[in-house]
């Protein structure tokens, strides 16, 4: 660097590249976790109904997360909703949604 040139502070605060945290601990983290814990001890032709007023984001939203979570478990499942609900079901055979 020239004698004439001064280094920049940074814009934004430093920190160790160890102390990165590195999962994704999103905001739907919580009740999308609840709903896979749910799906895991469901039986067969039962359906998960999660009332819409208890989530802390839009359904669309919520339904999403969940989507991509259980794309990267690698997990089939449907869902529905109604004006008061949202279902989560793992679909049978013929089944999709």
């Amino acid at each position: 660097m020239a004698a004439n040139q001064k280094k920049s502070s940074p814009n934004f605060s430093v920190m160790s590249q160890t102390e990165v945290p590195t999962g994704r601990n999103g905001k739907h983290k919580a009740v999308v976790t609840m709903i896979l814990s749910d799906l895991d001890g469901l039986q067969p032709g039962k359906a998960i109904r999660i009332p819409l007023e208890e989530l802390d984001d839009s359904k669309e939203n919520v339904r999403s997360a969940l989507n991509r979570a259980v794309h990267k478990l690698k997990i089939e499942i449907s869902t529905s909703t109604d004006e008061k609900y949202l279902y989560v079901w793992r679909p049978t055979d013929g089944q999709r949604s």
